[in-house]
């Protein structure tokens, strides 16, 4: 597989990601653990399937601490976002968790045979202000405190950490994943029964919200960004990720539950030209 069509498949998930915010408000009243516990469980399953089809062998030989790392990944990434949220749901939380994707291009420098390239640098930095302007604008109000900060803060860490050490991964099968899916979801569930009451979606839309979050989102998602941390240009994936809040939004706005602004004009130019900046540096190897 060339890097190019592995970062294809990789943006495949930031595109799917764009759908978590109309599918999650449809899911309502569900709390944020059960939800998790459904939503991998159905992605978790799905994947069993796709890895029955190529054959269980592809799991064997596999460390347990591969598994271990991508469960504490998942789980341990959704559990401090959803855990600031509910402490600080201000815009300033959101935009400490979006800085998952400007760690992701810092981080992938550091990776052997890979070098940060300063234009990919500079375009990250421009696409962040372009989702600044969305998750500011966006957000409902709220206040943010430190700690709802911090934990907002690690959520980034935790992802662009989890996206990078993936690649040194590359020789682990993607079906792998699959167990880290069920895991995260066996996980969610027994938080769930800790710490939440049981509320379960309302009618079809509920439950078909719930299924389309398991199937795009929380499910084939995490296959295709695993390919894409592993084979495709991680610095361009990673600029190339602030599309999510800007795809989301636009998700929102089709499906009126938000409305246009200029806001949105602009963010869009920044992060289309934060992303053609990340493009040009692969190109070019700068």
């Amino acid at each position: 597989m060339t890097s190019a069509r592995a970062t294809a498949i990789g943006f495949s998930a930031v595109l799917m990601w764009s759908l978590l915010a109309l599918f999650t408000i449809g899911s309502a009243p569900v709390p944020p653990f059960l939800l998790n516990a459904l939503t991998f469980g159905i992605g978790g399953m799905l994947g069993l399937v796709w890895t029955l089809r190529n054959g269980l062998d592809r799991l064997r030989g596999i460390s347990w601490r591969v598994y271990a790392f991508g469960i504490v990944g998942l789980f341990g990434y959704h559990a401090l976002y959803f855990t600031a949220f509910r402490i600080a749901p201000a815009a300033e939380t959101g935009l400490m968790a979006y800085l998952w994707p400007l760690f992701l291009v810092l981080f992938a420098g550091l990776l052997p045979g890979e070098k940060l390239r300063p234009l990919a640098l500079v375009g990250a930095v421009v696409a962040f202000a372009g989702a600044a302007l969305i998750v500011l604008g966006r957000e409902a109000g709220g206040a943010a405190t430190g700690l709802g900060l911090g934990l907002g803060f690690l959520c980034a860490l935790v992802w662009a950490g989890y996206s990078t050490l993936s690649r040194r991964l590359g020789d682990v099968p993607t079906e792998s994943v699959t167990v880290y899916c069920l895991g995260t979801a066996v996980l969610s569930l027994a938080v769930h029964f800790w710490i939440e009451e049981t509320v379960w979606p309302v009618g079809a839309y509920g439950w078909l919200s719930v299924l389309a979050l398991g199937i795009g989102p929380v499910g084939a998602a995490f296959f295709t960004w695993d390919i894409g941390m592993k084979k495709g240009d991680i610095q361009l994936l990673g600029v190339a990720s602030y599309a999510a809040p800007l795809l989301s939004t636009l998700a929102l706005i089709a499906a009126g539950v938000t409305s246009a602004s200029w806001t949105i004009l602009a963010a869009a130019v920044l992060i289309t030209g934060g992303a053609a900046l990340a493009a040009k540096a692969s190109a070019g190897g700068r």
